[in-house]
Formats: structure tokens, sequence, C-alpha cells
């Protein structure tokens, strides 16, 4: 039963059947409701820690999860990840859904990286024609489909209708032929539709289900009965109203997740009112349907954290940071979390790729001279040998075989900023090259030694790499002799910066310094290098503790020390960077009267 001014309301739900009436001004507009009818294990609202608002892996619905007891059965099911929400939506035609997106943005789902303007499979027309379908003023209606008719039969001369490419192409053919006065050596291109691009085959053992849209992680799609009650999901357009009512484009808009299962008498005065009932005044042809849809989202659009505190049992910290070399991530877990190590390398992987292709853990801490790391691969290639890019210079390195911390990019950066183009840098322990090659760039010329063999041969190849081999010298050596060899040699006075960065020993290789002028002159002017030294100290005034190292290893009581705090390497421990000028009375000491 229909009045005028009033919309007639069908439902298909298990209570018994009412009949809404929504007053509009314009009696040519309907709403719909879509039921739902599915049965899937829902997670409980009343959890100790309920999710209020939001996506998330305790809501929604889903088969159970079973969590594996031990380590053989460690394995990571994606889609046991996938959740179902299910939603309400407006259907609206696509030429107002931007607009309307922007009134009722505060009554949207607005949830992250999920659009709240959602496509409908197979209900997308051609602009072109879609004119020629719609009824109205817009010349459509039968007239709409007698002008479709003449442009795909070619017979659309001379009444101002655009001809299709095939046909101009072919109407071009007649006139220009091959007995003309005219040669269309490029006839067969002209219009021609663009070629497809082909589309990788995937593996016929592995189906994956076809997602709508230009994301892989969340599909909508709209719910409804058909004529026997069973609960199926089908096409949007339904057989009775749909092919009438809807004509062109339409899209849905994705009401907010407490406006699930509301009928239209229960939305709020805002959508019906100030939004429907002002664009219902401005066209008589705007229709508006409020549908039932489900929001699937997979595996794709969880966060890293958010699988993880599903997967790792109640009382297990997340391990929620990594470094990242290259392409490798560098994991440091805990005790507790070695029975789960697949699994957490699996979802980092998965969650960081392209960039990610390798997941390290370090199993063991530095204790030998090399600084090396010893490291178990988790997950992706086996390969450590990566490129890093820091400062816009590019780094080859083996982790492996030689030591790298990317965690000290912005202290490296902080010393680079005092460096100048007169001084010449001596780096004690350069490793592979961080701060020596990115001082080469800057400085005037740049001395550097490292014992370890293979930290050595790359750090050659990064200097040849980045173009500045002529302005580093390399040396493979112990600190201790690397020092007394550069001050005992002519280049002893152009030593303006001297950089010590081997935090665990560092402060120890200072006595090294001592009588390095000892064969000179007490009264000869000389430059004095500033020393840059870095150490680990445990105790409750790290700046005290490790100035009384630096004046135990000089045996000098007056050395003014600039201290700075680097960074907390482990609870209690911080790492520190001291610099200094080498006290004049050091660099002239007679260390034969020390004993």
């Amino acid at each position: 039963m229909k009045t005028a001014g009033s919309i007639f309301l069908r439902t298909h739900f298990p209570t018994p059947t009412k009949l809404l009436f929504l007053p509009l001004t314009n009696p040519k507009h309907s709403l719909s409701l879509i039921p739902i009818s599915i049965s899937f294990t829902r997670f409980s609202s009343t959890s100790p820690n309920p999710i209020l608002y939001g996506p998330s892996l305790h809501k929604g619905t889903a088969p159970m999860l079973q969590r594996p007891q031990n380590d053989a059965l460690l394995t990571l099911r994606e889609d046991a990840f996938t959740r179902v929400f299910h939603l309400s939506a407006l259907r609206v035609p696509s030429a107002h859904c931007s607009a309307l997106e922007t009134r009722l943005r505060g009554h949207l789902l607005n949830w992250p990286r999920v659009r709240n303007i959602a496509r409908v499979p197979g209900d997308d027309l051609d602009p072109d024609l879609a004119s020629l379908v719609t009824s109205g003023e817009s010349g459509g209606g039968e007239e709409g489909h007698v002008s479709l008719q003449r442009r795909i039969y070619g017979q659309a001369e001379g009444d101002s209708d655009i001809l299709s490419p095939v046909l101009y192409r072919e109407k071009l053919a007649r006139r220009f032929n091959t007995h003309g006065f005219m040669k269309f050596r490029n006839l067969a291109k002209i219009s021609r539709p663009p070629k497809r691009k082909k589309k990788k085959k995937e593996d016929e053992e592995v189906k994956v289900e076809r997602r709508t849209g230009k994301n892989d992680f969340a599909t909508v799609e709209v719910v409804e009965e058909d004529d026997n009650g069973g609960g199926i999901l089908g096409n949007l357009v339904e057989e009775e109203f749909g092919r009438e009512k809807w004509r062109g484009s339409t899209r849905l808009l994705l009401l907010d997740e407490r406006y699930a299962g509301c009928g239209v008498q229960d939305l709020p005065e805002a959508i019906k009112v100030a939004v429907l009932k002002e664009y219902a005044e401005k066209s008589a042809n705007l229709t508006f349907e409020l549908v039932r849809c489900k929001l699937t989202l997979f595996y794709d659009y969880w966060q890293m954290n958010e699988i993880l505190e599903v997967l790792l049992p109640d009382g297990v910290v997340v391990p929620s940071a990594f470094e990242t070399v290259g392409h490798i991530a560098h994991l440091n877990l805990r005790e507790e979390h070695l029975p789960y190590k697949t699994l957490i390398a699996k979802v980092v992987l998965d969650k960081n790729k392209p960039k990610i292709q390798t997941v390290v853990n370090k199993i063991d801490s530095i204790h030998n001279e090399y600084r090396t790391m010893q490291l178990e691969v988790l997950a992706g290639n086996h390969s450590l040998v990566t490129t890093v890019v820091e400062n816009g210079i590019r780094f080859q390195v083996d982790l492996a075989t030689v030591y790298w911390s990317s965690r000290l990019a912005t202290e490296r950066q902080r010393l680079l900023s005092g460096f100048t183009r007169k001084d010449v840098v001596c780096d004690v322990f350069s490793g592979v090259g961080p701060l020596a090659i990115s001082a080469a760039k800057i400085v005037k010329h740049v001395f550097a030694n490292d014992l370890n063999p293979f930290a050595v041969e790359y750090l050659e190849r990064n200097s040849v790499l980045n173009k500045l081999e002529r302005k580093i010298e390399v040396f493979n050596m112990d600190g201790r002799r690397f020092i007394k060899a550069m001050y005992a040699s002519d280049k002893a006075q152009s030593i303006t910066q001297v950089v010590m960065n081997l935090p665990n020993e560092a402060a120890e290789f200072l006595d090294a310094f001592r009588g390095i002028y000892k064969d000179r002159p007490k009264d000869m002017e000389c430059n004095l290098p500033t020393i840059h030294v870095y150490g680990f100290s445990k105790a409750q005034d790290p700046e005290f503790d490790f100035h009384e190292r630096i004046r135990i290893a000089l045996l000098e009581v007056a050395v003014n020390v600039e201290m700075r705090r680097v960074r907390l390497v482990a609870p209690g421990k911080w790492m520190l960077c001291a610099s200094f000028v080498l006290p004049r009375s050091v660099a002239f000491a007679n260390t034969a009267i020390v004993t």
C-alpha cells in the first residue's frame, strides 16, 4: 500500500514483518532494507578489554582461531585472520557520492585504510553511455535507447551523435580507400583501443578469492535473501524493483558501525532530513537505498602488532620494533619469544614486503674482536649481503662478517655537522666506513682504520662505489698501533679530528696519545686534535663514570670534557660520547718516567 509522500519499506527478518513509512517530499524516492542471513562464530563483546570502536581481530565474525600448543605446529594460517563485519550502507548514484560523503562524514565508517565509498561489482557504466540509459530530462529513456542503437549500427551520422572509435575508423576506410587520392599508412592505428596488459597466470593450486578494488585487504558485499528464504550472497540489483529503479552507476556509502542492523526509522535526523531530504528536493530522479552489507577484512589489512597480539600467548610482550639494514630486518628477541620466533619472523616479513626480504635474530652478544654478530636467519632469503643508503651514500654490508648499526645514523650526522672543509679526520675504528666515507664528502682528507680485514675490504669497495677513494686512505691494523703510527709520521700536524667509536674498549686506547710529541720541542707550535671517544656506562651517574675512565687512561686530572648521552642501549646502560681537545701536557708527556 502506498500513499503520496510516503515510501513502502520491505523487510525479510525472522521477526514479524513491520511496515515502515518515511515521509518525503518526493514520492519517487525509495529506501529498501536488504536482509542478511548468515551464521558465523562471533567473538564475545564481554571480553576483559572490550574494543569499543574501530576494527579489531577481537571483533567481527570468523572461524575460531586455534592456537598451536607446541613448536612443531607453529604455522601461520592467513585465512584465520579474516574478519567479517556486518554494516549498513546507503546506495546512492555515483554522481552525488562525493558530495554526500562530505555531508555525512561524521556518520560514516571512517576506519583506517578502508574507504567510506565502496563500488558495486558490475554496476559501472561508461560515462559516455550513461546519459543514453538514464531517464528524464537528460535525453534518455526510450529515445536514449534508440540513439544508442543508431550509434552501434553506424546510423548516427548527421544527428550529432559521436561515433564509436571502431565505427570512426571504418568510416575513414570507406572514404579513403586504396583507390582514393589519399594514403593512410597508419589507418589501422587510428582510434584503435589500447592493448591490455596480459595478467600473470596464478598458480592453479592456490585459488585466491577475487577481491574488488585497488587494495586486496578488504571487500564489501551486499547481502540479500532469495525467494526460498535461504541466506545467500547475491548481487545488489533485485529482480523485482532494481532494474527499473537504478539506471547508471551507483556507490555504497558505508555507515558507522553503530548503525549496523538499524532500520530507516533508527537513522539520525542528520541523515534523513538534513541530507537525504535536501537532495531529494533538488532532483526528481535521485534515489537512495538502505542496504545491509558485509565488510570483509583479510590478513593483509591487519598491522604487525595486531596479528602478533593474537598469535602470542597472554602475558608475552609483543615485539614492536626492529632495526632495518638494507633488505634485512634485525630482531633482538627475548627468551620468551624464542618458541614463537618463526611465527614472529613470518609476520614481520609479510607486513614489510617488499622492503624487507630477510629476517634475522641476534643469538649472542658481541664478544669477538671484530665486533661481528652471531645471527640466525628466521625467514626470507639467506643472503646477509645488502646495500644501505645513509645520507645519500651507498654502503655494501655483509652482516655475517662486519658490524653495522643503523641506530647510530643520527649520531653520525651530528658528528659530521661539526666538521669543516679544512679538517683532516682520523677514524680509528671505521668499520665499513659509515662515518669515514660520509666525512670524505665534507673534509679535506680522511684516514680510516679497522682491525677486521673484511671490514677494510668493504671500506675500500664503498669508497670506490661512492667515488671518494682519492680522499680516503685505508689502514688495517690495531687501533693503538694505528694512533702511534699516524703521529710518528709527517701527517700528525694535519690531523684535527679523531673519532674512536668502539664503545666497549675505546677509552682503553686513549693511553696511545700520551707522549705522541715527546721527541719534539715542548715550545713547538702544533695543532692538538679534538678527540671524540665513545663508551658504555651502567653507573648511576654515567657522565661522571665515563669521565673518570678517560682521566685514568690519559693519566691527566685536568681534562675538560664535553659529555653527551647518545642512546639507552639497555635498561640502565647508556652509550655516551665524550669530546675534548687533547691536553698539551698529555701530548708532550715523557712516557719513560711512567712505570
